[in-house]
């Protein structure tokens, strides 16, 4: 008589299994660390470099390739490799190609993150950081140490967009790499591996998968694209090495939000821009700052490479001198639909405030004194945002008024 499996063995060994060739709109979802091999001639047939290496769930599976295939394919790239955050995919570029005397440039108005990793670096094992003007590509001066150079398009927080032909053919002549931040543009407001009409190219790209592609706020995710095979080999050896990878879970939630991304992008961007023309006429505000704006640094940058008018739903303020912090704190906490949080590209619009005294190590005389405030856009409609923030300052204004009173 045949073997009868115990029934602990058969609820791990099922007799019988659901046919696997039924296609959904949705990709299915994998969830492994272990990968079965069908015998030993595809355990040892097979090599890491091998474009989808089914080997071990840290590697990728189908769901988390599928995301990368996507998330290069929207950038421009060839190459993809994800990890758990945005500043994961960062540190995995500085961890890459940053040894002991290398040179790295990183723009004055850098991801603060980024910045403290990188000071770190430098403490530890001699890495040299130096910081250039993203408007004014002549300060980009690379000695023969120089690495890498990092560029955002637009800016952390006061959304300069860089010169970015002239940053990067510059780093090409002096072969330092070139690796882009592009969670603002998403790949979707430019071609980061084709831009400009002299048709240049980054190296690397890093995205925040955290923001536009996820769009529910809940999902911490990064990439890492290029379309250079020996970088992605390097960056892939470097992933592998520190044991960097994400959920299959939280793959299949992001490429679920993928085919809404680029709606979601522009409703928010043009909500944006609505609100761009209001805050420009409020006395409170001494400077607005946004890309398409004419009076913002870069935008004639802008202009030369994002030639659809494609931008991003952040607009920044710089309050009047007269508000001090406490009168600026009492404004956002007053503040009724933007919520007091980081990040952006989630349905709910949110407010941060910065003192750029405490940010910045260059001087920036395009930017005039006072606090300032960042708006990242939600899906609300742009008059309730716009209403929310009239009332908080009629609330700041007041607070104000009672103080000096009293």
């Amino acid at each position: 008589m045949p073997h009868k499996k115990d029934r602990q063995t058969s609820l791990i060994h099922a007799q019988r299994k659901a046919p696997q060739y039924v296609e959904t709109i949705q990709p299915p979802l994998y969830r492994a660390s272990t990968i079965i091999f069908h015998n030993t001639d595809a355990l040892f047939n097979r090599h890491w470099t091998d474009a989808y290496d089914y080997s071990y769930g840290t590697h990728g599976t189908p769901t988390t390739f599928t995301l990368g295939d996507s998330i290069a394919q929207i950038e421009g790239g060839h190459f993809h490799l994800l990890c758990p955050s945005g500043l994961s995919a960062i540190n995995l570029v500085n961890s890459c190609f940053l040894s002991h005397g290398d040179e790295v440039w990183v723009p004055d108005n850098i991801y603060g993150p980024n910045m403290e990793h990188l000071c770190n670096l430098e403490k530890r094992y001699g890495i040299d950081v130096k910081v250039y003007d993203p408007i004014d590509s002549n300060s980009f001066k690379p000695s023969e140490n120089a690495k890498l150079i990092w560029l955002e398009a637009a800016g952390s927080v006061t959304l300069e967009f860089p010169d970015l032909v002239g940053l990067v053919t510059k780093a090409q002549a002096h072969n330092v790499l070139t690796a882009l931040d592009n969670t603002w543009g998403a790949g979707l407001a430019f071609n980061a591996f084709d831009f400009g009409s002299e048709h240049l190219s980054m190296d690397i790209t890093v995205h925040a998968l955290t923001k536009y592609p996820s769009g529910g706020g809940d999902i911490l995710m990064g990439s890492v694209v290029t379309r250079d095979q020996n970088l992605h080999h390097k960056l892939f050896r470097m992933h592998a090495i520190q044991g960097i990878c994400i959920s299959g879970d939280d793959a299949a939630q992001v490429h679920r939000s993928l085919s809404s991304m680029q709606l979601r992008y522009e409703h928010q961007a043009k909500s944006a821009l609505h609100l761009l023309q209001w805050l420009k006429q409020q006395p409170e505000f001494v400077q607005v700052l946004h890309p398409t704006d004419p009076d913002s640094a870069g935008h004639q940058y802008w202009k030369e490479i994002c030639t659809e008018g494609h931008s991003a739903g952040l607009v920044s303020v710089i309050f009047d001198p007269c508000y001090n912090l406490k009168d600026i704190r009492h404004f956002c906490d007053a503040l009724n639909l933007f919520k007091l949080g980081f990040s952006w590209g989630g349905p709910v619009s949110l407010v941060m405030l910065y003192n750029l005294k405490d940010m910045r190590t260059l001087p920036h005389a395009h930017l005039k004194e006072g606090l300032l405030v960042r708006f990242c856009i939600g899906l609300e409609h742009p008059n309730d945002l716009i209403q929310d923030i009239q009332n908080a300052l009629q609330q700041m204004r007041a607070h104000k008024s009672n103080k000096k009173v009293e």
